[in-house]
C-alpha cells in the first residue's frame, strides 16, 4: 500500500505549499494569512520510484482552543494517526515559537517517525537560526524552500526510507498475469452507505468460499474467495473482524485507508445511498477512481427504500454530479435484502474484462482511418492532424498510442469522439480508456550548422 505523510506545523508556516509541491497541483489554497487550511486535504505525490499520500492539515494547537480551532486541532490528530510518517514544519525567519514546543511535545508522544523540515530556508542551508530547532528533541531540521523546491527531494526520501516501492504490474499487464491473479476488489463510499451490509452479503452467498488473509499492512484485510469458478480479493476498506462466520464490520473507516484500497484494487464498486443522495465525498471518491485508472462499478444501494419520484431525481442527480463516469454501469442494489447482487457480479466482471481486453494494431489502427473518414479533425491555420496507426499502450486501464503529424492540434472533443468509437467497437465498458498521441519527427527540421 502507498506510504502516507502527514504535514503539520502551526499556521502559515507553509504547509500547504509544500502540499502542492509534493503533489504538483494548486489543489490547496495558499495565502499569505493563518488560518486558511482547516479540514485535512489528501493528495497523491511520487518521488522517484515511490508514490505516497500526502495530507495537508490546519495550524495546530496541541491544547485545543475553542470552537474552529479545536475542530482543526482534530483533524491534525486524525492525520497523524493516518500517517506513517510526519513532517513537521516550522518556520526559519519566524523562528522558535512556544506553539512548536507544544506540538513537538505532542508528537514525541504519538511513536510515529517524525521528521523536522524548516521552511522558508532559500538561502539560508548554513544559517545558524536552524541551531535553535534543536531543542524540539524531533532531531535535525532540515533547510527546505516549499515555495522553490530546495531541499524537499531529501526530505521526502528521508521520509520514505524503509518503504518498498511498489512493482507496476498493472500498466502494461504481461500475457498471462491477469488470469493468473484474483481480481482484486474493493469497496468505496462513504461512512454509513451500507458498504458492511454489501461485503457481509457477499460472504454470506452461497457458492462462496472465503477465508482471512492475515499479515497485510496497516490493518487491511485481504479477503480471498471464489464465485462461480472465479477467484476475487477483496480489499476491504470497512475494517472486516473475525474468522470463518458472517460478522459485524466497522462503519468507521479513515480517508486514507479508502485511497489505498483504490490504489491496490483492479476494480472498484462505488457504492451510493439512495436515500441520502449523491454527496461531494461521493464525487471526490469517484474522481480519486478516475485518476487512478481503476475499472469501476456504480453501485445504487437501499434502491428498495425510495419511491418511483426519488428514483428519477436521483438518477439526475447522478448525471450530472458523476457526469465523468459515464462509462461506469449503474446498478441498483438492496445489499441488506441481498438484491441485485446477480447483475453485480455480472458488471464487475465486465468491467475488469473491458480492464484487460486486448485490442490489436490491425483493427485499432482500421478504427482510426474509419472515425478520420467520417469526421476529420480540425484545421489550426495551416495544418490539420493526421492520424496514421494506432497500436495499444498498455491495460487497466486500456491505453491507446495514436501516431501522426501534427496531433498536438488534436482537440479534447475530437479525442473524446476517438474514444467513443474505440469503447464501441471493443465494448468497453466499466473502465476509463487513455489516449496517447504522439507525433512523428520532422527529419527536415533540423539542419546541421
Amino acid at each position: 500500500m502507498k506510504p502516507v505523510i502527514a504535514l503539520v506545523g502551526r499556521p502559515n508556516v507553509g504547509k500547504s505549499t509544500l502540499f502542492n509541491r509534493l503533489t504538483g497541483t494548486r489543489d490547496a489554497i495558499v495565502a499569505d494569512f493563518a488560518g486558511l487550511t482547516r479540514d485535512r486535504h489528501y493528495g497523491d505525490g511520487r518521488a522517484g520510484g515511490h508514490e505516497f499520500i500526502v495530507i495537508d492539515t490546519g495550524g495546530f494547537e496541541p491544547d485545543g482552543g475553542a470552537g474552529i480551532y479545536q475542530e482543526m486541532a482534530k483533524q491534525t490528530r486524525q492525520a497523524v494517526a493516518e500517517a506513517d510518517a510526519v513532517i513537521f514544519v516550522v518556520d526559519v525567519r519566524a523562528g522558535l515559537s512556544a506553539q512548536d514546543h507544544d506540538i513537538a511535545r505532542y508528537l514525541r508522544s504519538v511513536g510515529k517517525r517524525v521528521l523536522l523540515a524548516a521552511n522558508k530556508a532559500e538561502g539560508m542551508r548554513d544559517t545558524p537560526l536552524l541551531a535553535e530547532f534543536h531543542e524540539l528533541g524531533i532531531g535535525e531540521p532540515m533547510p527546505i524552500s516549499s515555495a522553490h523546491g530546495q531541499g524537499v527531494r531529501s526530505l521526502i526520501d528521508r521520509a520514505l526510507e524503509g518503504f518498498v516501492a511498489p512493482e507496476d504490474d498493472e500498466g502494461e499487464g504481461g500475457e498471462g498475469e491477469a488470469a493468473d491473479r484474483p481480481t482484486r476488489l474493493a469497496v468505496a463510499g462513504r461512512p454509513n452507505v451500507g458498504k458492511s451490509t454489501l461485503i457481509n452479503a457477499w460472504l454470506g452467498e452461497e457458492r462462496l468460499v472465503a477465508f482471512d488473509l492475515p499479515g497485510t499492512t496497516r490493518d487491511a484485510i485481504h479477503v480471498p474467495f471464489e464465485r462461480g469458478g472465479r477467484r476475487y480479493e477483496l480489499i476491504d476498506t470497512a475494517g472486516l473482524r473475525r474468522k470463518g462466520r458472517v460478522f459485524e464490520a466497522i462503519e468507521k473507516f479513515s480517508v486514507v485507508k479508502t485511497l489505498q484500497a483504490i490504489a491496490d484494487a483492479n476494480v472498484v464498486v462505488l457504492l451510493i445511498d439512495a436515500v441520502e443522495g449523491v454527496s461531494d465525498q461521493d464525487a471526490h471518491i469517484a474522481g480519486y477512481i478516475l485518476d487512478a485508472g481503476r475499472a469501476v462499478v456504480v453501485a445504487v444501494n437501499k434502491w428498495d427504500a425510495i419511491d418511483s419520484y426519488q428514483r428519477e431525481r436521483l438518477e439526475r442527480s447522478m448525471a450530472q454530479r458523476l457526469a465523468f463516469l459515464r462509462f461506469a454501469p449503474v446498478v441498483h442494489i438492496s445489499a441488506k435484502r441481498r438484491q441485485g447482487l446477480g447483475p453485480l457480479w455480472k458488471a464487475i466482471d465486465e468491467a475488469w474484462a473491458s480492464a484487460t481486453r486486448k485490442m490489436s494494431t490491425p483493427v485499432l489502427t482500421r478504427l482510426i482511418h474509419e472515425a478520420v473518414q467520417f469526421q476529420q479533425p480540425q484545421r489550426a491555420g495551416a495544418f490539420r492532424p493526421k492520424l496514421r496507426y494506432a497500436h495499444q499502450g498498455g491495460q487497466n486501464p486500456p491505453l491507446v498510442v495514436i501516431h501522426g503529424n501534427a496531433v498536438e492540434h488534436v482537440t479534447e472533443s475530437y479525442k473524446r469522439y476517438l474514444e467513443g468509437r474505440i469503447r464501441e467497437h471493443f465494448k468497453l465498458t466499466g473502465t476509463p480508456l487513455r489516449i496517447e498521441l504522439r507525433g512523428s519527427a520532422n527529419p527536415f527540421t533540423q539542419k546541421d550548422s
